[in-house]
């Protein structure tokens, strides 16, 4: 049995809790809001996030407790291992690391799209093609490709660099926006008041609501980055779920910060009906002058940034995770000699992401689409094992350290199983407010026979690892029962 690489224990919880939050915020929270309200209005939305966030709480409840138990690197992989075996490993290992790659590339393209809004002359001035009916220019390519290399550097000078930047950025980014929620809400003409009506009208206050809710695995995917760093942890395993809680309330503080800073700004019903390209910055903009708006441009960069950054580190993990597993290619559990970090899969993320935006946004849209379900099936086998680990009785068949809390988690993964195939069905029926669509729905079968053909491949030098030893390079563990 040969031995087996592990991460250096660099992460302190202050910087897991930032790269947990830093994934979830991104361009969508500062560009979306009036988008979601023209579906749900401010207060609709509001409590679509809230609810959102708690249904994201009870599958946290399943990876709290088995990061305690597997503080190892891989999240959903590794889960889907120990309950089910390397085959269903490999599933979600694949389809995890295409979203979370797809999450980098997006958010690479966000900063182009952040720099188009501000310096929309510099952006336009190199034109190059046209893709699905969005326009690509010379320098958004260069921008996503400076932002990226920057970002993989980061990730490869290790964890200490990465999350300490991680942290200050989440700081700026939180100040920024609880700034403006103050500038915003005592400016003699914004304020609370602003915020009529609650609903839109001739829509349903439930419809309004579960139309915001069908979008929480994406608008709180992020959380789940945690168990990525399980292995990286300076701190005891035990921490990891109230830091996963801690994040989820983070985010849903700062999505309804956003909405609400929005809607006391301007007449929310004006903006929809505008159809402003960044509704957010004209509102604050128009309230608070330019000053407002370097505030807004900061809190999204900010955002943008930390979901890079974030995206990168765990991406990277998932194919180490694999690849120590006879999974993936070997070359992608290689560790820097200086640094000890997975610097080959930070390099092939950063570098398949540089693709992305030479094939313009909209096409990178249907893939990261269509890489909502990876996220969502990644949630159903974490809440599936975790279900499978226990039992109902006040004795467990897996610890008896969870004497009393056996039965506890036992419901609510149970609860959460359903919770994720309720998100996938969302993903999946036409007529849901959030279905995939014909062009995503293309992108998930190419991938899912892609899939099919790299399993075929490895299939024979993965038979080959003893199921002990397989165990073994994925959870550190001989035996995991």
């Amino acid at each position: 049995m040969e031995d087996r690489k592990t991460l250096s224990k660099s992460f302190k919880p202050s910087w897991v809790w930032a790269i947990a939050l830093g994934s979830a915020i991104g361009w969508g929270a500062f560009v979306q809001p009036v988008t979601w309200m023209s579906e749900a209005g401010p207060v609709g939305v509001m409590i679509g996030f809230l609810i959102g966030g708690l249904l994201m709480m009870i599958i946290a409840v399943s990876f709290g407790f088995l990061i305690r138990h597997f503080p190892v690197s891989g999240g959903a992989f590794t889960y889907a291992f120990i309950s089910l075996g390397r085959r269903h490993a490999f599933i979600s290992g694949w389809f995890l690391t295409l979203g979370y790659i797809c999450i980098v590339a997006l958010n690479a393209t966000a900063l182009s799209l952040l720099f188009k809004f501000l310096l929309p002359g510099v952006i336009k001035s190199l034109y190059m093609y046209n893709i699905a009916g969005w326009p690509v220019y010379g320098t958004e390519i260069i921008i996503a490709t400076i932002a990226l290399i920057v970002f993989g550097y980061i990730n490869i000078r290790g964890s200490t660099f990465t999350g300490r930047i991680q942290y200050i950025l989440c700081l700026i980014m939180l100040f920024t926006i609880i700034g403006l929620t103050f500038m915003v809400g005592f400016h003699p003409e914004g304020g609370i008041g602003k915020v009529t009506p609650a609903f839109p009208e001739n829509v349903s206050p439930i419809i309004a609501i579960i139309s915001i809710v069908s979008i929480a695995p994406w608008a709180f995917v992020g959380f789940d980055n945690i168990p990525q760093l399980a292995e990286e942890f300076k701190f005891s395993s035990k921490r990891a779920f109230s830091l996963i809680i801690g994040a989820i309330i983070s985010s849903v503080l700062l999505y309804c910060l956003m909405v609400l800073v929005t809607a006391m700004a301007y007449k929310w019903e004006s903006l929809v009906s505008a159809k402003y390209e960044w509704g957010t910055a004209f509102a604050i903009k128009n309230l608070l002058g330019p000053v407002g708006l370097i505030i807004l441009v900061i809190a999204t960069l900010m955002g943008i940034l930390t979901g890079l950054n974030g995206f990168i580190t765990s991406s990277s993990r998932v194919l180490f995770s694999m690849s120590r597993a006879k999974l993936a290619p070997n070359i992608f559990s290689k560790l820097h000699p200086k640094y000890n970090t997975p610097f080959i899969g930070v390099i092939f993320v950063v570098g398949i992401s540089m693709i992305a935006p030479w094939f313009g946004r909209q096409v990178l849209t249907w893939v990261v689409d269509m890489s909502s379900v990876g996220v969502t099936v990644g949630y159903f086998y974490t809440c599936f094992t975790a279900y499978k680990l226990t039992i109902w009785g006040k004795k467990s068949n897996f610890t008896k350290k969870l004497m009393v809390k056996a039965p506890v988690i036992k419901f609510l993964s149970l609860l959460g199983i359903f919770v994720s195939v309720i998100f996938l069905l969302l993903l999946l029926i036409p007529t849901s407010p959030v279905f995939l669509g014909k062009q995503s729905l293309i992108a998930l079968i190419i991938w899912i026979i892609t899939g099919f053909i790299f399993y075929l491949n490895i299939r024979k030098e993965m038979n080959a690892v003893s199921e002990e030893e397989m165990s073994y390079l994925i959870t550190g563990k001989m035996k995991f029962n």
